[in-house]
């Protein structure tokens, strides 16, 4: 259990016992069922706990050159790559790292496949399945109007030559019923091209260390999926089921203001560092607290910038804040902590001026090295 008394304030703060034993779990369903599990970036990129998840997972999922720096330069295991899009001057360094490649579209298959077919890497296509029990919109991969993976009506036999895998992506923080439908509508669509394939990559979105997973359901779905395409290597790669409910979000109550209700003004800010509660939207869980008026003492409790709504949501405590009271928010290490950094290792844009002598000088260029810096 970790001891609040020593751990800094703002910090994110990961509980190792607690990984392995998400790492324990995820190992068994690999025994078990012939799968390979690897660790998606863009879910959990705390890279200092690499050396843990390599002793359990064969490598990385990464969608971006930077991630794929990453996952080859502190996981040192395998490394897998899909992004929405390539950038010509960054392919020939994602060729050098990678081991499989999935490609969005035909369009870029095409367009990268001289250079792939000559080197070692293993190159696929994402698909759409066009099927998905997401409720948020944000969220859902194959959505309407998903730019993610090719549609049935899009999809081009004549341009398999060369391709190795399929990729498919449907589900976010779901047990295995939904990954169910899901590929009962993947085969349906894109089964009959699947025996000269060498392996087919099922996504993320699995919440396979959550309680209530049904573990036992998910091996056998992989184990029938493995007796009905002999010799295709499946895969899965889910970043939350990595660091569920890993660790926490320590903060501190900085000062207590009154307008018509009581608040708490935090040393953290939703906006920097829970960006992923305004996009959810979701209310993050605080320890031994409830919902607003549920216990005695009610707050709402904001952030340390100074945007209006910097405002992270109502909260009652069973006795009044001080100031100097630490408020620890639950589960905040996958997702939330990538979000507060480069998300997907994307690259950043340079800064730059253009003078009055009619010339462009350049402030800033991002680097690996400062994305790296970041987690």
């Amino acid at each position: 259990m970790i001891d609040y008394r020593f751990v800094p304030s703002p910090c994110f703060v990961l509980e190792e016992t607690r990984l392995r034993h998400n790492l324990e779990i995820l190992d068994y369903v690999q025994k078990k069922s012939g799968a390979k599990i690897i660790c998606a970036l863009k879910g959990f990129s705390m890279w200092s706990t690499f050396p843990i998840v390599a002793e359990y997972l064969p490598g990385a999922t990464a969608s971006s050159l930077n991630e794929a720096l990453l996952a080859k330069n502190e996981m040192k295991k395998e490394v897998h790559v899909f992004a929405p899009l390539y950038e010509d001057q960054e392919m020939d360094q994602i060729i050098s790292i990678a081991d499989h490649i999935s490609f969005n579209s035909f369009s870029q298959w095409q367009h990268f496949k001289n250079k792939i077919i000559k080197s070692k890497v293993s190159p696929g296509i994402r698909v759409n399945p066009e099927s998905s029990t997401v409720e948020t919109d944000l969220y859902n991969p194959c959505g309407r109007f998903s730019r993610l993976g090719v549609t049935q009506k899009e999809f081009k036999p004549e341009l398999l030559e060369g391709l190795e895998g399929f990729h498919f992506h449907a589900l976010c923080e779901q047990n295995v019923d939904a990954l169910e439908s899901v590929l009962e509508a993947f085969e349906k669509k894109f089964g009959a091209w699947i025996p000269q394939m060498k392996w087919v990559n099922f996504g993320g979105g699995h919440h396979i260390t959550r309680k209530d997973y049904e573990v036992e359901k998910l091996i056998q779905l992989i184990v029938s999926f493995k007796k009905r395409y002999p010799g295709i290597d499946v895969i899965l790669e889910p970043g939350e089921a990595v660091g569920w409910q890993t660790g926490e979000l320590v903060a501190t109550v900085g000062d207590l203001v009154y307008n018509e209700l009581d608040i708490a003004i935090l040393n953290i800010s939703v906006s920097a560092h829970m960006p992923d509660c305004l996009e959810m939207p979701y209310r993050p869980l605080v320890r031994g607290s409830g919902l607003a008026q549920e216990k005695k003492f009610t707050y709402k409790l904001t952030g340390n910038t100074c945007l209006a709504g910097d405002v992270i949501g109502d909260y009652s405590f069973d006795e009044p804040l001080k100031v100097g009271d630490q408020i620890i928010f639950e589960d905040m290490i996958h997702y939330t902590m990538v979000k507060t950094t480069f998300f997907n290792g994307v690259r950043h844009p340079d800064i730059g001026i253009w003078t009055k002598e009619n010339q462009f000088k350049l402030v800033r260029h991002f680097t690996y090295e400062q994305f790296r810096d970041k987690l």
